[in-house]
Order: structure tokens, then sequence, then C-alpha cells
């Protein structure tokens, strides 16, 4: 028959009193009853335990309401008594009733009303009480003088503004001053005392209980009991013999050093005393335990203290990356769960990544999207993707998740799954592993996988804003790949990324700078330029360009000037004022990349192509108008701000000390200094780079000067793609061109010294080359 019944931590709601009565007479041998939020138990009920289970030596009604505490008084066999978080008790009779009970060695009155008068009753009045555990009591701790209140007759009273570890101890220990591990030290020293076994056992049980009920509560003004003792009580629990308070020990921990979920925020100071404790190797044993709930409350609490980059070290070098990516093949979800957290966690910096991958993390990763259907682990693939997203970052570690089958697994999440967590997530993670373009084969891959570029298209029109921002950024990094590109337009990318960067301008910057760089990215070819014009993209990037945030403006600086190749978009950006967003990123913003692109758009738009006054048709921002508009005067505005921003990168000394030598180191020192390294990662067509070689033979300085510091920028050694406008150079015959301006007498000294140092350029690549 049974002995003991727990039920919890969940309300019992339903428990009614004449379901305890029933209990009551079918469990005559029960000596251990523990229920959480009963709703009621009335006198019938409890007298009905008193009468039919004569052993009962401990019972717990906590976060209860209504208990009939009279009749609790008629339980003369009860050793131990909790009723923690329990509401509406009468503490003027309850002293009175409970001090009677002649057993009764302990009770736990933990986060109720109880008062001063009550502790001081029970304390005087009970014969055989030995410990009164009164945690987190407002009311009581209000009232009582912390300095005065100490031990009754020997009787221990445990509070959060007491010595818990001392107060404990001092059932058996005799140097008090000795013991920091009390139940620890308790299993080594055990002396064949039942009854002191007995009351210990049942301190480790109520304590865990309300440890964790405050951890949950998460309220900033119990930081100065968590940091000077409750984290060491928790540690001593963690060892407890009881698996129960080891659950909960582990629960409280992974509970109490987390400030704010959302932001995956944890409590330094508490996470460092649990590493300090030597709280880490704890928690690995309970991972590496036989039992599932063991494993996935202590893998819970490893990730939330990993969160903390110095307790993620100690993770990591006590053997704990291998331990989470061996309970991510777990066939118990929760556990596979806070697994996939805990590698997630520690995979955010790029210290453990290749450790996660070595362990065989990334495939255990893998398989948990195969293995788990989404419409119930939504939260564990969140965790999976998440872990893989960071993991993907990692060039080396991005092979790893395409060869195990990723780009197939997010692919089909971000086409199937409808939880926006994962959505997130798989988008995330499918930009990363993109963002390997130049070294590895996964940005073409992932355009090949069906239907991937369509779900992220799809993507786009999310409720959800961090959702459109992954997939905007995904679809940014797989537009560098020329049949990606062309792809994602097919699919309806184009209409997908004006629509968003049109709703995005009260958005995060975030979200902006990932829609203008999308547009960026599809801007390249001629097809979607075109495009874009036609649907109305380039008003919502001139709005960005207007940005006080620096990437973003940068990124919509660099879609405009790749619109701006194009006649008609040249001619829609001035139509839609975009002009003086332009000069004035061109004269003021502190990116130097955002300066020299807003003076390319410009140059592009007033190199002599447009008309003096053209009359131009309406376009999608216009509402049907049109206008015409004084071309000449507002080009020579901008042409005017184009000429200064590169006379500012000009040191009359140093230039012309270069041009008097033919010493090459000077050259050498000059593109040094006014290099711009960001530009090295601009990739030119054949005809943006014929056009730059036009530019050199216009009689015009400005456009001379600025097409020459261009074309340095792009042949600078080391660039991304110098090699690439190198060769385009010479496919031109640039050479001649660049000789003759160099050596023209006519020529502004700037141009020049930037043609003299393009030829250098040119002539280290073929030397590379051969």
């Amino acid at each position: 028959m049974l002995e003991s019944i727990h039920l919890g931590p969940d309300p019992c709601e339903r428990i009614s009193s004449d379901a305890i009565k029933a209990l009551a007479y079918c469990c005559p041998r029960l000596r251990r009853l523990w229920m959480s939020g009963v709703k009621e138990a009335n006198g019938d009920a409890i007298n009905a335990l008193a009468k039919h289970c004569r052993q009962l030596m401990e019972l717990g009604f906590v976060e209860s309401d209504n208990i009939d505490e009279v009749a609790l008084g008629n339980l003369s066999s009860l050793k131990f008594l909790s009723v923690a978080g329990t509401r509406n008790l009468k503490w003027g009779s309850v002293a009175q009733v409970w001090s009677r009970l002649p057993q009764l060695v302990g009770l736990d009155v933990s986060r109720t009303d109880v008062n001063l008068s009550s502790i001081t009753r029970f304390l005087s009045l009970s014969r055989n009480l030995k410990v009164l555990i009164a945690l987190n009591c407002p009311v009581f701790e209000g009232e009582v003088d912390r300095n005065t209140m100490h031990n009754n007759k020997g009787r221990i009273l445990l509070t959060l503004f007491s010595d818990i570890v001392k107060g404990v101890a001092s059932l058996f220990a005799d140097n008090l001053e000795s013991v920091t591990d009390v139940f620890q030290h308790w299993k080594e020293i055990r002396n064949g005392d039942k009854n002191l076994d007995e009351v210990v056992v049942w301190i480790e049980w109520a304590i865990s209980h309300s440890l964790l009920r405050i951890a949950e509560n998460n309220l900033k003004e119990f930081d100065d009991f968590w940091l000077t003792q409750g984290a060491a009580v928790l540690l001593s629990l963690l060892q407890s013999s009881q698996e129960e308070v080891q659950e909960r020990a582990a629960t409280a921990v992974a509970t109490f050093v987390v400030i704010d979920d959302e932001d995956a925020t944890v409590h330094c100071q508490r996470a460092e005393a649990i590493l300090c404790g030597d709280g880490i190797r704890m928690l690995l044993n309970l991972a590496r335990s036989c039992q599932e709930v063991l494993q996935s409350e202590a893998a819970k609490a490893i990730a939330n203290l990993s969160i903390d980059s110095k307790v993620a070290k100690a993770v990591a070098e006590s053997g704990g990356i291998d331990i989470l990516a061996n309970l991510a093949k777990s066939t118990n979800r929760l556990v596979a769960e806070e697994a996939a957290g805990g590698l997630w966690n520690l995979s955010v910096g790029d210290e453990h990544k290749g450790a996660i991958a070595e362990a065989g993390g990334v495939k255990a990763l893998v398989d948990l999207i195969f293995k788990w259907p989404p419409s119930s682990t939504d939260v564990l693939l969140e965790r999976a993707t998440g872990a893989l997203a960071n993991l993907g970052a990692d060039e080396k570690c991005s092979m790893e998740v395409a060869l195990a089958g990723g780009i197939h697994a997010l692919v089909m999440l971000a086409r199937t799954c409808k939880f926006e967590g994962v959505q997130e997530q798989a988008a995330r993670a499918l930009a990363n592993l993109a963002a390997h373009g130049d070294s590895n084969s996964i940005n073409a891959a992932i355009g090949q996988e069906a239907g991937a570029l369509e779900a992220l298209v799809q993507l786009t029109y999310s409720q959800n804003e961090g959702v459109r921002q992954e997939a905007a950024g995904a679809l940014w990094n797989l537009s560098f790949d020329d049949k990606n590109r062309e792809a994602i337009s097919a699919v309806g990318g184009v209409e997908a990324l004006v629509a968003l960067a049109q709703s995005s301008l009260d958005a995060s910057q975030g979200l902006q700078e990932r829609a203008a760089g999308a547009l960026w990215g599809l801007s390249v070819s001629e097809t979607n330029s075109t495009a874009i014009g036609r649907q109305g993209g380039i008003a919502p990037l001139i709005a960005l360009a207007s940005s006080d945030v620096e990437d973003v403006h940068e990124t919509a600086a660099g879609a405009l000037w790749n619109l701006a190749f194009y006649r008609d978009n040249a001619l829609r950006i001035i139509q839609d004022d975009g002009v003086q967003p332009l000069v004035h990123l061109c004269s003021s913003s502190n990116s130097k990349m955002a300066r020299f692109m807003a003076a390319l758009a410009l140059v592009y738009m007033f190199d002599g192509r447009i008309d003096l006054a053209v009359p131009v048709g309406p376009s999608p921002s216009s509402q049907g108008s049109s206008k015409s508009l004084n071309i000449d005067g507002v080009g020579r505005m901008a042409l005017k701000h184009v000429e200064e921003f590169v006379s500012s990168f000009y040191e009359p000394q140093t230039f012309n000390a270069a041009a008097a030598t033919l010493v090459p180191t000077a050259l050498a020192q000059i593109a040094e200094e006014i290099r711009i390294p960001e530009a090295g990662h601009l990739r030119c067509s054949g005809a943006e780079i014929d056009r730059y070689v036009r530019m050199l033979r216009d009689p015009s300085s400005i456009l001379k000067s600025c097409s020459a510091f261009a074309l340095l920028q792009f042949t600078m050694p080391g660039g991304r793609h110098a090699m690439h406008h190198s060769c385009l150079l010479q496919k031109a015959g640039a050479a001649r061109v660049l000789r003759a301006t160099a050596a023209a007498s006519t020529a502004p000294i700037q141009a020049k010294i930037f043609t003299k140092i393009v030829l250098r350029n040119l002539e280290n690549h073929h030397e590379v080359s051969s």
C-alpha cells in the first residue's frame, strides 16, 4: 500500500476535500503526503487523515488556500509540517493549536504572512520542535529585530537573515566554523541517528522548495541573500542524497542567475558565485546522471550560466561541451531541448565553436531538426537552429553544418515551420552560412536547395520584425552569388524587398540595414536595378540614406550608388529629392565608406549623361506627377561636394614631394594613408570600369580626380576584388589613359598621383598573376 504521495509542483486545483478523505480511507499506511496548490482541505478531510492514517509523519499543504488549521492540530503523529506559501491561515489560533502537536519536530511556514508573535509562540511552546523554517516571511521580517532574534532553547530558526548553514550544522557539528557545505558534511558524518537523519532530509526538502520559489519570483531585494548565502545553500543542495532535492536545486540555479529571459541577461555576480563554489563540476556530474529529469535540469542550469563568458570557459574546460553534445542526442525531448540551449549559449562567441564541432555537436543539432516534428517542439527547434546559426558564422563549422545535412534541415524549417522563433533562427542560420561565399560553395548550395529562396522571400512578409530582418539578411548574403541574385528576383524578391524597405522606415536599425543591403545586393544587375527603380525602391532608400545611423545610411548609399549607374534610376533619384541626402552623406558622414559611395553615386548622376532639363515621367513615389528639373544647377552643387570629398585626402606637401620623385615608396605611403579598407569589398562590372576610364578623359578636373581616386581604391592590393578590377582595366586598355592622365600638365595633382598609384597597383597584380 502507498506510504508516500507527492502531488506537485503544479497546482492540485482539482483535488477536493472529498478526494483527500478518499485518499485517507484507501492509504492507511500513508507516512508522507505532500500536495501543492490545493484549493480547500476542510476539517472533515484532515480529520479523516488523522483517523485513518495513524502513521502519517510528514504533511505538506504548500501554496494552498483554505486549509483548516485547527483540524491540523488533530494529526498527533505528525513530525514534520509544511504550509509554505499557503494563504488565509489564522495565525492567532494556529500557534496555539500546532504548538500542542506532541511529535512535531519540524515546521515550515516560509512565504506566508506569519507574524513575530506566532513565531515566538512556536519557539517557546512547542515541546519537541527542533527546526522552524521561515524563509521570505515579509510580516515577520518587518517586525523582528534581526540582531536579537536568536535560537530559543536549542530550537533552530532558519530565515533569510540568519546563517542557514550554521543553523543546520548546529544540529550535528561540534565545530561550526569548519562547515561550509552543510548537507554534504552531513552525508559524510552520518552517525546512525535515524531521527536526526529524518530532520536533515526534511530540511533539504523544505528549503529546496522555498529557494526555488524565491528564485522564480526573481526580486531584486534578494540580491544580498543570494550572494551572501543563498548560492552556497543551493550548491550544498546539489549534492543532496535526494534526487528531487537535487532537481529543485539545479532548477533554482538555472532560474536565479537569469535577470531577463527576453534579453538572455544573467546576473554575473550570482553566476560567478556558482562558479567559485565549484558549481560547474556539481552540475556536470548531475548531467551525467542516468536520471533524465536531473539531466534536463542540470543542462538547463549549465545553459543559463554559460551566458556568462567566464562560466562558459569553465564549462568548456571541464568537459561540458562533450556532455551537452551527448545529451542533445537524448530520446527525451526535455533533455535534448536543454542541451541544445546550452550549445546555443556556448556557441555565441568564437572560443567554443570548434570544440562543439569536434564533440559532434553540429551533427547532433542537425539530427534534432529531423528527429522532432515542429508541431510540439518549437522551443527545441528554436534552440537547435539558434546554435546552428551561431556555428554557421564560423567558416569551418559552416562546412560541418552543410556536410551534416544542415542546409536541407534549415530550409525545411524556413518553409514549413510556423513558429516565429524557429523561422527567425533558421533564416539567421542560412544568412550566416551564406556569408562565406568567397571561401566555399555553401552560398550557391543554399540557392540550389529546393524552395530555399522562395521561403526566404515569403518570410520578409512576416508579421514578426525579427523574422523579416533575418530573412532580408539571408537574401542580402545570397545575392552575392550571380545565379542566386537572378533567382531571388525571379521568385518575387525585388517586389518583396522594396515593400520591406518601404515598411522599415519606422522599424529597427537592424531591419533597415538589411532591407537596404538586400536591395544593394540585387541592384548589381541591370535588370534588377531597373526593376527596383520602377517598383518604387528608390524613395525608401533615399529615406534610409538620411538616417543618422552609420550602418543604415552607409548601406543605403551603396544601393543608391548601384542604382544611379542607370540613367532612369539617376533621374528618379533626382526627382525624389535624393541629391541633398547624398550630398549630406558625402560631406558629413563619419563613415569614409558612406562618403565614398555617396560621391560615386553623385558622379554617376552628373557625369554628363543627363540633359540639362529633362521631363521625368511619373514614378511610384511621385503619385503620377511629373516635374522639370534644372539638373545643371543641382549637378554643379553636387560635384562641388564631391570635389571637397576627394580633396580631403589631399596633403599638398606629401603629394608635391611624390610628384617630384620617382621613388616608389612615396606613392606607397600615400596609398596606405588614403586607402579606405572597406572599399576593397566593392565589386564593379566591366561597364562601370569603362565609365571610370571615360571620366579620366573628361575635361572636368572633378570627374578626373574622383574617377582616379575610385580606381585607386578598387585596385589596392589585398582588396577582395582588386585582381578582378585590374583585369577589367587591362581589357579596357586603361593603362594608356592612366599614363596620359599622370603626365598631363593640365590635370590636377591629385588626379596625377592617384593614377600613378593605380598604375603601380596594376603592375603589382600583373607580377602576381604571372
